[in-house]
């Protein structure tokens, strides 16, 4: 009894939660093509400035022998061999120019190596960083690690004054994938691994002067080899080391409320319920124009979207593919001229 009261309490906050706020996949990369899409992508080349500020010993390339995708993974790799003066190649691919987000959840899954002198890093810099230089721009570093210690880093730097940095760290199983994240809006910064909170950092009302953090950023991806922090490769690093990326992912906020006050003329049904291949979504009496619908599971993840036209006539029989999502409970929205519903349904 004690098992099924906490589950109807959790239903419900999760429930409520649905209905005033959620997250909304807003672009992702998930390197399901044959060669790196670069709409997305652009490389960063050379050795940089101070070895990237860093004395990093890598020359960055844009060759698929550094930067490549195979079973629908990005994969970055270094490589210890003589390369325009550099002794070490890899690559720094950055969405700038292209794609940028103010606030939002930014999320990637990665597997990577770990050996003397290998520093690979998600991270976002400021869109205006060709204005204003660096760290005036800002940095946010999603995940960073270095050598084969189990730490994972989330740092953010920025200019009050003169340089500041705040940051915190966990540790990971290195072996194994893990999705590294934050979530970010007007009151702080929070790092994520495996969905779990790690650290935080308040900027609300630019305190400290972290105004930096409330205008656009881009998301970059490297592999550095030596430097300044991890110091250089020995014999027991292991060439070519690889850095594996299965996607990336960003998610925005947007408020989903029941409007009571619209007129909600349509009949609808989810048939089976609870679920397990297949539901479909039934809806009679249907309002003429288009109906957007998403399904979203319990901790907002957007899951399943679809945009339906319908005359007004017809009703819409719309199966929902239940093939890859895990067991447990939905919640799908339907948007039209008339409001916003919410039904939940379950997959077992």
């Amino acid at each position: 009894m004690k098992k099924i009261t906490f589950s109807l309490l959790f239903f419900l906050l999760v429930f409520t939660k649905l209905e005033s706020q959620t997250w909304n996949l807003i672009w992702s990369d998930e390197f399901t093509n044959t060669t790196i899409d670069m709409s997305n992508w652009s490389f960063e080349t050379g050795t940089g400035v101070g070895g990237w500020g860093n004395n990093e010993l890598e020359y960055y390339t844009n060759r698929p022998e550094n930067a490549t995708i195979s079973n629908g993974k990005l994969l970055i790799i270094a490589r210890k061999e003589p390369f325009s003066g550099s002794n070490y190649t890899s690559a720094r691919m950055k969405t700038q120019g292209k794609k940028s987000w103010t606030y939002g959840k930014i999320e990637a899954k990665i597997k990577f190596p770990n050996g003397n002198g290998i520093w690979p890093a998600f991270w976002m810099l400021g869109d205006n960083i060709t204005q204003v230089g660096w760290p005036q721009c800002g940095e946010i570093d999603i995940m960073e690690h270095v050598n084969s210690d189990p730490q994972i880093h989330g740092t953010i730097h920025w200019y009050n004054n003169s340089y500041a940095y705040y940051g915190g760290d966990t540790t990971a199983n290195l072996s194994q994938y893990h999705v590294y994240g934050i979530e970010w809006d007007q009151n702080g910064i929070a790092w994520f691994l495996d969905g779990n909170k790690y650290w935080e950092a308040n900027i609300s009302n630019n305190i400290n002067g972290t105004n930096e953090f409330h205008a656009p950023f881009f998301i970059l991806l490297n592999m550095a080899v030596g430097g300044n922090w991890p110091g250089n490769p020995d014999p027991g690093t292991n060439f070519p080391d690889t850095l594996f990326v299965d996607y990336v992912r960003v998610y925005q906020k947007s408020t989903i409320a029941v409007n009571s006050s619209a007129k909600q003329d349509a009949v609808i049904t989810l048939f089976p319920d609870p679920a397990t291949e297949n539901i479909t979504l039934n809806m009679d009496n249907t309002a003429e124009g288009e109906h957007e619908i998403k399904v979203f599971d319990v901790m907002g993840k957007l899951c399943f979207q679809r945009s339906i036209f319908s005359s007004g006539a017809e009703a819409i029989n719309l199966p929902i593919p239940l093939d890859k999502f895990n067991p447990g409970v939905f919640f799908i929205t339907i948007r039209n001229k008339q409001g916003i519903v919410c039904r939940r349904f379950v997959k077992t």
